[in-house]
């Protein structure tokens, strides 16, 4: 049977970790011989927990003996229990995560994921999934997890609103985006809703704004080499242009609101656009909006890549029963498991062999960009360390703010990653 504990997403982080210490432990077996697997992940959209209530129902069917359990956490709660079970022996068996080296990278170095090599070759998962997805799951050496989605972000935007602003076409360069911006404030439209009570929501603004001013070379020197950050003016450049965002282009008190507070406001046609990912056309059209009147393009930094990261669900090191986890991930990433899922967590399906939706609309769009796109640009808290992102999120709070001037915050961040490198 699948469980949810919805109410976790309330529950403060620090709170949070102590109670999965305290009580929460991987699946066992019971006398008879059934298995209970436990699965860990961030609390889920209405139509995303009703396709994971569906893939657990036909495993479960197809498989007797064995059933699965999930907990659900609000985003940061999750990241926390699952660095506080690190080692502990209380984590799950499977677990939902970030590819990226600052979050999944960060539990495969301490040891917490189970490498896969030899499920991938006893399923012949290496055949199965698109090479885009695999890319994150060996980037650590060995197979680390399964691919569950590659993501892309962009802008999606109202068509309807765009033209009452007058804007004919959707922006294809940074300085149309601007236009298009000042076009829609003329028309008494906000023009972006972001929310900065999460700081990964204003930090897309961020990533992209970095990608637009110094290139994709010199960005991926900074995101994920050896780059000097107090030392390129496109720095300067970007964290200017996000002040200059914050004063004029995004919502009031948007510092004070949630991500899902800035999304009502597109969704009741308060915002002409939203800087979101795939998973998003599922709630656009959850929450009553139109898909015919729903644009999506890639944020116009001029590099012709896409901003976007890949999730996966790995096999917990810890986990007794890692055939049985196999054999979940087996079947939720297969052909029959891809069509339950549908598109509940992203526009394209990570099995190579399933065809992209036509129930929304909006997938299709999502195929073209990811066609077109010249590459992938990933999200900076999947870059860099826990400590360096939490830096990064407080050095771009402070430019907003005022508390720091953009030509100081480069110099800012590199100060702190060479103390702390």
């Amino acid at each position: 049977m699948m469980q949810l504990n919805r109410s976790w997403g309330t529950v403060a982080m620090g709170a949070a970790a102590v109670m999965v210490l305290a009580g929460c432990t991987a699946g066992g077996s019971d006398d008879d011989g059934s298995t209970e697997l436990t699965v860990w992940l961030p609390t889920q959209e209405e139509t995303q927990a009703t396709a994971m209530d569906g893939l657990i129902s036909a495993f479960e069917e197809a498989n007797p003996g064995i059933t699965v359990s999930v907990e659900e956490r609000a985003v940061d709660p999750h990241k926390e229990a699952l660095r506080q079970a690190a080692g502990t022996g209380t984590g799950p068996d499977l677990y939902w995560y970030w590819e990226g080296s600052g979050l999944g990278g960060e539990l495969v170095d301490v040891g917490v994921s189970l490498d896969l090599t030899d499920y991938y070759a006893e399923y012949g998962w290496e055949d199965r999934f698109t090479p885009a997805s695999l890319g994150g799951i060996t980037q650590y050496g060995g197979f680390h997890g399964v691919p569950w989605t590659q993501q892309g972000e962009g802008l999606y935007y109202s068509k309807s609103l765009f033209a009452e602003a007058g804007i004919d076409t959707p922006p294809t360069t940074y300085d149309e985006l601007v236009e298009a911006a000042d076009a829609l404030v003329d028309a008494g439209v906000v023009p972006m809703s972001l929310g900065g009570t999460v700081n990964w929501h204003v930090m897309r603004l961020l990533d992209a704004l970095i990608e637009t001013k110094c290139g994709a070379d010199v960005a991926d020197e900074l995101n994920t080499g050896d780059g000097d950050w107090g030392a390129e003016p496109c720095v300067t450049e970007a964290f200017t242009e996000l002040k200059t965002w914050g004063d004029q282009y995004l919502s009031d008190g948007f510092m004070g609101i949630s991500n899902d507070d800035a999304s009502q406001l597109f969704y009741t046609g308060e915002s002409a656009m939203q800087f979101e990912g795939t998973w998003f056309n599922a709630n656009v059209v959850e929450n009553g909006m139109d898909a015919e009147d729903i644009g999506i393009i890639m944020f116009p930094t001029g590099t012709d890549r896409l901003y976007g990261f890949g999730e996966a669900y790995y096999i917990s090191a810890e986990s007794e029963h890692p055939d049985e986890a196999a054999l979940f991930l087996d079947f939720i990433t297969s052909t029959e498991g891809q069509e339950i899922a549908g598109s509940a967590w992203a526009a394209l399906s990570v099995n190579a062999e399933v065809p992209v939706s036509t129930e929304n609309p909006l997938n299709e769009v999502w195929a073209g960009l990811f066609n077109e796109a010249a590459g992938i640009y990933t999200n900076n808290d999947q870059n860099f360390s826990t400590a360096e992102t939490t830096e990064y999120w407080r050095i771009q709070n402070s430019v907003i703010t005022g508390d720091i001037d953009p030509a100081d915050a480069g110099a800012e961040f590199q100060a702190y990653r060479d103390a702390n490198g």
